[in-house]
């Protein structure tokens, strides 16, 4: 069986685990925050937030950044769905804007459109996301966010590692805060950085950061923070906000410190099929996306484009090839059109759901898996 994504654990992440489960903490103890540092280091960002998953990164993120209910807040529909709901757990509203058929990025001058329809300080914020490991051009939207006095929230679970080279010549790697106020992560088994659960906000902004630790721990204030309205002791903590339990464990964290070192090799390793793949389908009738000089692609997914999807999908699990589709478009799924969504809407996106494939990409897939797979594509669409 060949998947389309999934982890790959070491012995050394094995030995990671068994120490912590040796050590006297299992959460909340100093391994969350050498985690935090690493990762933080990685990306290139001044402060991490280690939180339960990356659904519960972009809740505390969207509470962190004011969303309410008379916010409005600008996403893309070809994402997973938490991209979009964490607008909604806080009370906002989500609007989408149509991707780019080329790069199936949220599409800047999309956005430009749909904020040109309403009033200034109409919308608060945009989500984009760096879908499948392309990196969005942050350089665009901070320029658009700043003409509109919105915030940026990037979703970069899919492109740790990824990067961008701006019209200046300046690299700017996904997540480090550098044009968004805050990205987010997740360590799900099939993303780069494997931890069964777990998640991460990136921030280079110090208020920011000291609301998402808050945040994440039930809207709790403890002992030895300034903040603190009384001390009745050691053992005192307040309540000052409503929060949740999203804290990440040591158990997890280690992992991931242990995932963390082997993240340029893995990256590496994933270009590298993506390469294979690239120079496959060249000239086929299955479409790839190959993006230009300056786009360091993390490639969480390599995705082709067939005519008939369904068909391919089926014949390759005929040949224990799970492929998967990435993703329904969320202003499609019942919950949406339920809030007034409907076909039609978001025309690009929608054309390319219905051609849309993930292939087999992960670090452990071997030579010879990728290349049944790749003449098992080319056998269906010959």
């Amino acid at each position: 069986m060949i998947p389309y994504g999934k982890q790959h654990i070491t012995d050394e992440d094995i030995a990671a685990v068994i120490e912590t489960l040796q050590s006297p903490f299992l959460t909340a103890g100093p391994k969350v925050a050498e985690f935090e540092a690493a990762f933080a280091n990685y990306v290139g960002s001044k402060y991490a937030v280690a939180v339960a998953n990356g659904t519960a990164a972009l809740h505390i993120s969207c509470m962190a950044l004011g969303v309410n209910a008379s916010s409005k807040v600008i996403t893309t529909p070809i994402t997973f769905s938490a991209s979009a709901n964490c607008v909604k757990y806080c009370g906002g509203e989500v609007y989408f804007a149509d991707v780019d058929a080329d790069t199936v990025l949220l599409d800047v001058e999309k956005v430009r459109a749909l904020l040109e329809q309403h009033p200034k300080g109409t919308f608060s914020g945009i989500i984009p996301v760096d879908f499948a490991g392309y990196p969005v051009n942050l350089s665009a939207f901070r320029a658009l966010a700043d003409e509109y006095d919105l915030w940026i929230l990037e979703d970069a679970c899919h492109a740790p590692g990824g990067s961008f080279t701006d019209s200046k010549g300046l690299v700017h790697k996904c997540g480090d805060s550098s044009l968004a106020d805050l990205a987010i992560f997740s360590f799900h088994p099939v993303k780069h950085i494997a931890t069964g659960e777990g998640g991460m906000v990136t921030t280079n902004d110090e208020n920011l950061y000291k609301k998402l630790k808050q945040f994440r721990s039930h809207g709790m204030v403890y002992q030895g923070d300034p903040a603190l309205i009384e001390n009745h002791g050691g053992w005192y903590m307040e309540l000052q906000e409503l929060g949740y339990n999203y804290r990440m464990p040591d158990l997890l964290c280690n992992l991931g410190i242990s995932q963390l070192k082997r993240a340029d090799e893995g990256l590496a390793k994933r270009q590298a099929i993506a390469k294979k793949y690239d120079e496959a389908f060249a000239g086929t009738k299955a479409k790839t996306i190959i993006p230009p000089t300056g786009i360091n692609h993390a490639y969480h997914l390599y995705v082709i484009q067939v005519a008939d999807r369904k068909g391919l999908y089926d014949y390759l699990r005929s040949k224990q090839i799970f492929a998967q589709v990435h993703y329904i478009p969320v202003h499609l799924m019942p919950y949406y059109k339920n809030l007034g969504t409907k076909e039609g809407d978001f025309p690009i996106s929608e054309e390319y759901y219905k051609h849309c494939l993930s292939i087999p990409m992960y670090p452990s897939l071997t030579d010879e898996e990728q290349s049944f797979v790749i003449s098992e594509i080319l056998n269906f669409v010959k």
